[in-house]
């Protein structure tokens, strides 16, 4: 994602009709479902739900028109299911798990053991009590959804090279606690209570061709390479996907990437998708047709690896991203809101809609 060369591109995708030829696709996908368009070209197609679907009628709608599964965002975070002492609180997923499962949509939890978003109490306790909680929460959590689920995000980034760990893993209290093995276990325990739903690794900027992005990607593939050695179920990788353009994306070194992962014998998912759109000009829509080239120019590439099974974007909408949260938090009074997502806060389609259909044509599988 050279936010340089798009930047230069922008008035020829422009004046060259890029936005007329997604819009194009029209007649291919104007009234079509994305979840359908995916379906029926051998992918999946889904998007994160936050709580303001419980809120949001035309959003909730989005939902049942567009999705074949549905990652929970927050609903299933330790923070939210264990806020403070005492019983475990799954009211917030188990009602995303009721729609659903009322929609006929598949569900993905996210994500049982993360080192980002854990409680203080929990930080406060003793290594012990510490690793009584730590076996206790991945039982009772993966146990009162076992086999209900498409799949679950066993564990979320694993590794942050910033934090200068050894092997460039994540520092957090499970780490603390156990050192990288808190992976395996994690894994090994998840296992013992579910034996059906699909186990995903989930991690971010694997597309950075970056530092930072090449260390994620070669922990990636030592961390599988373990994992499966020690008999462990890992049936996907999750490569989120949040496209960011200020940072360098060599298409050909995270194709090689891709396919090295799918050499593990494991599927590929792309997990939180949607394209950061704050290098992009202010014009709408100039920026809305370099977030449609940026997302397609990946997909189309990404999406021609066999192994590569979803799509999820994180969230549908544009007034829902977390984006707008971050921008929203620094500036209220913003005049520049982001839009990196396939519809915009009127739930209409956007060049992005168009860009992921004609992707998913592309890389049409039989």
């Amino acid at each position: 994602m050279d936010a340089t060369l798009s930047r230069r591109g922008v008035m020829s995708l422009i004046a060259g009709g890029a936005i007329g030829s997604f819009g194009s696709s029209a007649t291919y996908a104007a009234d079509r479902s994305l979840g359908s368009i995916a379906a029926e070209n051998g992918f999946i197609f889904g998007a994160a739900a936050g709580p303001v679907i419980d809120k949001d009628a035309a959003y909730r709608q989005l939902y049942v028109d567009h999705t074949k599964v549905i990652t929970s965002d927050i609903a299933l975070k330790m923070s939210r299911v264990a806020p403070k002492a005492g019983p475990l609180q799954f009211e917030a997923a188990d009602r995303l798990h009721q729609f659903c499962a009322q929609n006929k949509i598949a569900m993905r939890g996210h994500c049982l053991i993360w080192n980002e978003w854990v409680p203080q109490w929990i930080k406060s306790m003793t290594s012990a009590e510490r690793e009584k909680f730590f076996d206790s929460y991945v039982d009772e959590v993966m146990g009162r959804y076992a086999g209900q689920f498409q799949s679950w995000d066993i564990v979320n980034e694993p590794f942050w090279p910033d934090h200068k760990a050894p092997g460039g893993y994540r520092l957090g209290p499970w780490y603390d606690l156990f050192g990288p093995n808190y992976i395996k276990r994690t894994f090994q325990r998840a296992g013992s209570a579910d034996k059906r739903t699909k186990f995903v690794l989930n991690e971010a900027h694997a597309e950075r061709d970056d530092n930072t992005g090449k260390q994620i990607r070669a922990g990636l593939l030592r961390l599988v390479d373990e994992l499966k050695d020690a008999g462990v179920r890992l049936d996907a990788v999750g490569l989120q996907g949040h496209l960011q353009p200020r940072y360098p994306h060599d298409p050909a070194r995270f194709h090689e990437f891709v396919q090295q992962l799918a050499s593990r014998g494991v599927d590929i998912y792309i997990t939180e998708f949607d394209v950061r759109d704050d290098t992009f000009p202010d014009d709408v829509a100039a920026r809305d047709a370099m977030v449609a080239d940026t997302a397609k120019r990946f997909l189309v590439d990404t999406l021609s690896v066999p192994a590569v099974k979803m799509l999820i974007a994180w969230q549908l909408a544009d007034n829902y991203s977390f984006y707008r949260d971050i921008v929203r938090q620094k500036n209220p009074q913003s005049e520049r809101w982001p839009r990196p997502l396939p519809f915009d806060e009127t739930m209409q389609k956007k060049p992005l809609y168009f860009a992921i259909a004609d992707a998913f044509k592309q890389a049409r599988r039989a």
